[in-house]
């Protein structure tokens, strides 16, 4: 285990690159808005799920070799584009309807959890980007590698489970409000049917 002064330094650097502004945050700011508080925190428990396979991959080595896979990630990331893609779909002809303030449309639970958990593992991105982060908090003098690198695993997961569960709290109390509109509930689907497409732009033109 990383003494904790390491895991102390990880977590706040963490909580700054959750902050920022990514695909991940913004999926779960527009999932929050459009379906709800609650759809939003099962979809942040569904990134974080990804983060745990990501976070595996990286200890046993899996994310090197994947990574040096020209193939493989190009597959991936097609994968996740054209699912950005559906959801874009699907928010422009999602249907709209003034609701009383405070009641939303939640999809289901496990609809909303899997779809946490595919945008995040189908992100080689984020594979790679935590081969590069995670090593860089590991000291082989202290132990096993691959536990430490677990260890910082979970800690960037209870970071972004924080930072992203607050803004789903916050978007799902907006959307919650933007509902009583249905013009509002209109512009709000077709805002995330024109990001979706850009994230999904923007994965399908990822380089490695």
């Amino acid at each position: 285990m990383p003494p904790f002064e390491t895991l102390a330094a990880f977590f706040g650097v963490s909580i700054l690159l959750c902050l920022s502004p990514g695909p991940d945050n913004i999926f779960v700011l527009l999932q929050s808005a459009m379906h709800g508080r609650r759809a939003g925190l099962l979809i942040v428990a569904g990134l974080c799920t990804g983060l745990i396979v990501h976070t595996s991959a990286v200890a046993l080595g899996l994310a090197a070799v994947f990574a040096a896979s020209a193939a493989a990630f190009t597959v991936l990331k097609i994968v996740g584009a054209l699912y950005l893609v559906w959801l874009a779909w699907q928010a422009f002809r999602a249907p709209v309807e003034a609701l009383p303030e405070g009641q939303g449309q939640a999809g289901g639970a496990a609809k909303m959890y899997r779809r946490g958990v595919f945008m995040n593992i189908t992100n080689p991105k984020v594979g790679i980007f935590f081969l590069a982060f995670l090593p860089q908090f590991v000291n082989p003098s202290l132990g096993a590698v691959s536990i430490q690198v677990l260890w910082l695993g979970l800690t960037f997961i209870v970071a972004t489970f924080v930072i992203f569960g607050a803004i789903a709290c916050f978007a799902g109390i907006i959307g919650g409000l933007l509902k009583t509109s249905v013009r509002a509930q209109l512009a709000l689907n077709r805002l995330a049917g024109c990001v979706f497409l850009a994230l999904a732009a923007r994965l399908a033109l990822a380089q490695r």
